[in-house]
C-alpha cells in the first residue's frame, strides 16, 4: 500500500435492503465509535461511524435500508441525495458498500445495480453467508465479481468473520487501487469526482437498454433524457444530476415530482410529461420498463453463478415460522413472551435497584456530613441527589427491558411480530407497515414518529405517527415501576414465573396500544379515511442474536436514559426544589401548627373516649410530639405555602376527582416538558433525603415509603392506594408529555395543527381515563 496521512478521511456509505444486516455490519466496523444525528435541514436520522485502518481514518455513513433509489420517502430520498451528494455539507461518498443478503441474490441484486449506475467506486458485500450455506446455496463469488466488475466480500457480521478481508477491500477502494466502479463506470479526475452528466448517462442507458427484450427503450432516449435534463437545469441553482432526471422519467406516483420540481416552472413540468409520454407512445411501459430492465439484468448476471439444491426440504427455520405466525398459536406465543419480558423487568431489576438507590442514599449522606444546613444543602440533598436520583434509580429497568427488545429483533422474532399485527392493523384501516414506527415508539416516540416515513400512503403515514405517542415510552417506565413495587401485590403464579406486578406492567403497555388502535380506527374513517393498503413484508432468517450488538443497543439506550437525567431531569427538578423552597413562610408554618395543634386539643376535650373518632384525633396530636413526624409536617408546611404549593392548590379542585392532591398535581404538571421528570419531582416534593425512616422495609425504594406515607393535609388520611396508582399511571399512560414529540410531529407535518390536534385529544383521553379508573377503583376496593 502507497503512505498516506493519518489525517486523511474518506467517506463510506452504507446501503441494503432492510434485513440484509446492515447495521450489525456498521456496528462492527464502526464499534463504540457512533454518532446519531439528524441530517441538515432533514429530519431523517443520521448514523455515522469512523474505522481506522492502515493510516486511514474511514467515516463510515449508515443509509436507511431502502429496496431501491426510486424515492418515494423522504427516508429514500435521504440516501438518494447522500449518494449524490447534494446535501449541504455532504460530499459524496468515496465508496459504497453495498450489503446484500447471500441467501437472496435475486433480489438484492435490483438495488445493486441502481448502485452502479451511480457510478460511485462500490464493494459489494455478501452478508449472512451462513445462512446461504445452511440452505446449501453455493455462490461463485470471483465469477459475480468479474461479471459486477466490482470487489465482492463474503461475510458474516453478527460474528465479525470477513471483516479483516472488507477492511483490506476498503483501504484498497479510497487509494484509488482495483476496478472499484462496476462495469461500464468510468471515473474522472483520478476517481475523486462524480460521473459527468454525459457518462452516467451512457452507463444508465446501457444497464436499461442492454437489458430489454419485450419493452426495448426507444432509439432516441438517450437524446430524450439528455434534452429533459437540459430543459430542467435551466435556471436552477442546484442542477438535476442526470440520475435524478432518470428517476423523474420512470417515476410516476408524484412524490419526487414534488420534491424537486415543487417551485419549477409549468413549462418543465408539461416537458416531463410530455416525455413520459413520448416513451409510453413508443410502447415503453413507464415506470415497469425499470423493473424489467434490472431483473432480467440480474438473472443474467447470476446464471451459472448462484447453485441450490433441486428440493427446498422445510427447515427448522420454516418449522418454527409455521408455528409463530399462526394465526392462533403465534398470537399465544406473542403474549407469552411480552408477558415473560415485562414480568422480568421486575424479577432481574430488583437486586440492581437495591444497589443504585443505596448508593444515591449514601451520596447524600455524605454530602449532609459536610454541608451545614440551610438552602445549599437542601439544593444538592432534595434537589439534585434527590430528584436526579429518583430517576436514575430505575436506570436496571431501562437496561434489561431493552436488552430483551434487542434480542428479539436481532433474532429476527419482531418481524414475526409485525407480520401478526398486520392481521389487527387491516382492521383498523392501517397495515403491518404501521407496526415498525409503533414498536420504536416503545422506546421513544420522536424516533417512533420518524420511523413512519417509510409508509408511502400520506393518510396512513400521519395516522401512525398521531398514534405513536400512545405507545408507552422509556420515559413511563419509571412511573409504573414505582407505583407498582409500592401499591401492586407481589402475587406470583405458574410457580413464580409470572408475576401480578409484571401482568400490571404488561396492561399499561396493553392500554397504549388498545387506546392506539381505537384512535386510529376513528381517524381512519373520519379526518383520514381510505383504503386499507396491501402490506408485503420480508421476514428476515432467524438467526442467534449478536451479544456484541445487543448489548450496543441496550447501552445506547441507557446512555439515553442517563443523558436526559443530567439535563433535562436535573434542569426541572432544581427548577421545582426552588418553587417548593421559596418563599420561606416561617411566620405562617408556626401559627398553622399552633393552629392545628389548638383544634385537634378541641376535639379531643368534645369526642367521647374509646370511639374511632377519638383514637384518630389522638393519633393526628401524637403527630406533634414525635420529632420525626413534627419535622415531616413542618416540611410539607413549608411546601404548603411555597410558590409550588400555592399553584399546587389552585390545581387540586381540578384533579382531586383523579385521586391526586395537589402535591400529583404539581408533579403532572410540571412533566409536561418531558414525562420522565415526574419521578425527579415527586422526589424533590417528598423531601428525599437520608435521614428518612424506612422502618423494617429497608428494601424498599425511599420514594416508595414517601409515597406510602404521604397524607391528605385536610383529613390526614393516605393520599396514595391502589386506585390512585392506577390513576396516575393510566394518566401517563395516555397523556401527550413531552415536548420533543410534539416538536418531531410538527416538523413531519409541516403544521402546527397535528401537534395540536395529538396534546388536546391525549390530554382528554388520559383525564378521563384516570378518572373513570379512580371512580371505578375506588368502589371496588
Amino acid at each position: 500500500m502507497s503512505e498516506i496521512k493519518p489525517a486523511s478521511t474518506f467517506r463510506v456509505a452504507l446501503i441494503g435492503n432492510p434485513n440484509t444486516g446492515k447495521s450489525t455490519l456498521f456496528s462492527a466496523l464502526a464499534g463504540v465509535r457512533q454518532r446519531i444525528g439528524n441530517y441538515p435541514g432533514v429530519t431523517v436520522e443520521k448514523k455515522t461511524g469512523q474505522l481506522e485502518y492502515a493510516g486511514l481514518t474511514l467515516e463510515l455513513i449508515d443509509l436507511p435500508g431502502t429496496y431501491s433509489l426510486a424515492p418515494h420517502s423522504p427516508d429514500e430520498m435521504v440516501a438518494v441525495e447522500v449518494l449524490l451528494g447534494r446535501l449541504a455539507g455532504q460530499p459524496a461518498p468515496d465508496v459504497v458498500l453495498s450489503i446484500v443478503d447471500a441467501s437472496s441474490l435475486e433480489r438484492n441484486l435490483y438495488l445493486v445495480s441502481q448502485v452502479l449506475s451511480l457510478g460511485l467506486p462500490t464493494i459489494v458485500v455478501l452478508n449472512m453467508i451462513d445462512v446461504a450455506q445452511q440452505r446449501q446455496i453455493d455462490i461463485d463469488i470471483p465469477t459475480l465479481a468479474e461479471r459486477l466488475g466490482v470487489p465482492v466480500i463474503a461475510v458474516q457480521a453478527n460474528r465479525r468473520i470477513g471483516l479483516q478481508q472488507l477492511k483490506e477491500a476498503l483501504a484498497t477502494a479510497v487509494q484509488g487501487k482495483g476496478a472499484v466502479q462496476g462495469k461500464g463506470a468510468v471515473r474522472e479526475n483520478g476517481g475523486q469526482d462524480r460521473l459527468g452528466q454525459k457518462k452516467a448517462s451512457e452507463v444508465s442507458a446501457m444497464v436499461l437498454s442492454e437489458t430489454m427484450r419485450e419493452n426495448p427503450l426507444p432509439d432516441n432516449f438517450k437524446k430524450l433524457t439528455d434534452e429533459l435534463t437540459s430543459a430542467l437545469n435551466q435556471d436552477r441553482e442546484q442542477e438535476l444530476p442526470h440520475f435524478l432526471v432518470e428517476r423523474l422519467l420512470l417515476d410516476n406516483d408524484g412524490y419526487l415530482e414534488h420534491e424537486l420540481l415543487a417551485d419549477s416552472p409549468v413549462e418543465q413540468i408539461e416537458h416531463l410529461h410530455a416525455v413520459r409520454q413520448t416513451l409510453s407512445d413508443a410502447g415503453t411501459p413507464v415506470p415497469a420498463v425499470e423493473a424489467i430492465a434490472r431483473y432480467d439484468w440480474v438473472a443474467r448476471t447470476l446464471a451459472g453463478i448462484v447453485q441450490r439444491p433441486d428440493s427446498q426440504r422445510p427447515t427448522t427455520g420454516d418449522r418454527i415460522d409455521a408455528l409463530l405466525t399462526h394465526k392462533v398459536w403465534g398470537t399465544s406465543v406473542l403474549i407469552g413472551v411480552m408477558s415473560l419480558l415485562f414480568s422480568s423487568v421486575f424479577v432481574f431489576a430488583d437486586p440492581l435497584m437495591a444497589m443504585v438507590d443505596s448508593g444515591i442514599g449514601q451520596l447524600a449522606l455524605g454530602v449532609e456530613g459536610v454541608i451545614a444546613p440551610g438552602p445549599l444543602r437542601s439544593l444538592l440533598v432534595d434537589g439534585v441527589i434527590g430528584g436526579v436520583g429518583a430517576v436514575l434509580v430505575f436506570l436496571p429497568q431501562i437496561l434489561i427491558l431493552f436488552f430483551f427488545i434487542a434480542t428479539l429483533e436481532d433474532c429476527g422474532y419482531m418481524a414475526r411480530a409485525a407480520f401478526l399485527m398486520d392481521r389487527l392493523m387491516a382492521g383498523v384501516g392501517l397495515s403491518g407497515r404501521s407496526f415498525i414506527p409503533l414498536l420504536s415508539s416503545f422506546a421513544c416516540a420522536v424516533p417512533g414518529i420518524m420511523a413512519a416515513r417509510v409508509i408511502e400512503n400520506r393518510r396512513d403515514r400521519l395516522a401512525t405517527i398521531l398514534i405513536a405517542p400512545l405507545m408507552s415510552c422509556s420515559a413511563r417506565l419509571p412511573v409504573y415501576v414505582i407505583l407498582i413495587g409500592a401499591f401492586v401485590p407481589a402475587h406470583s403464579y405458574l410457580g413464580g414465573l409470572v408475576g401480578l406486578q409484571g401482568l400490571t406492567l404488561l396492561a399499561m403497555y396493553a392500554l397504549g396500544i388498545v387506546t392506539a388502535v381505537c384512535v386510529a380506527w376513528l381517524l381512519k374513517r373520519t379526518l383520514l379515511c381510505g383504503e386499507t393498503p396491501p402490506f408485503v413484508m420480508e421476514l428476515p432468517s432467524f438467526k442467534l442474536p449478536s451479544g456484541r450488538l445487543v448489548l450496543q443497543r441496550m447501552l445506547e439506550r441507557g446512555w439515553g436514559f442517563v443523558r436526559r437525567a443530567g439535563t433535562v431531569i436535573f434542569a426541572v427538578t432544581i427548577v421545582v426544589w426552588a418553587l417548593a423552597y421559596y418563599p420561606r413562610a416561617q411566620q405562617q408554618v408556626d401559627e398553622a401548627i399552633d393552629n392545628q395543634r389548638q383544634v385537634l386539643v378541641s376535639s379531643v376535650e368534645l369526642a367521647e373516649p374509646g370511639t374511632p373518632a377519638y383514637d384518630e384525633v389522638v393519633r393526628q396530636l401524637a403527630r406533634f410530639d414525635d420529632p420525626d413526624q413534627r419535622d415531616h409536617l413542618v416540611v410539607s408546611l413549608h411546601q404548603r405555602y411555597s410558590l409550588l404549593g400555592q399553584a399546587g392548590h389552585w390545581i387540586e379542585p381540578v384533579v382531586r376527582p383523579l385521586g391526586w392532591d395537589w402535591r400529583i398535581g404539581c408533579a403532572a404538571i410540571a412533566s409536561f416538558p418531558a414525562r420522565e421528570v415526574v419521578m425527579g419531582v415527586l422526589g424533590v416534593i417528598y423531601h428525599l433525603g437520608p435521614e428518612l425512616d424506612v422502618g423494617e422495609q429497608t428494601d424498599q425504594n425511599q420514594l416508595q415509603q414517601r409515597l406510602r406515607q404521604a397524607r391528605w393535609d385536610d383529613t390526614g388520611e393516605p393520599v396514595y392506594n391502589l386506585p390512585v396508582a392506577l390513576s396516575l399511571m393510566v394518566f401517563f399512560a395516555l397523556c401527550a408529555q413531552c415536548a420533543a414529540t410534539l416538536a418531531v410531529i410538527y416538523r413531519e407535518t409541516g403544521s402546527w395543527w397535528w401537534p395540536l390536534f395529538t396534546f388536546v385529544y391525549m390530554t382528554l383521553l388520559a383525564y378521563f381515563g384516570a378518572l373513570v379508573t379512580y371512580q371505578v377503583g375506588i368502589r371496588l376496593v
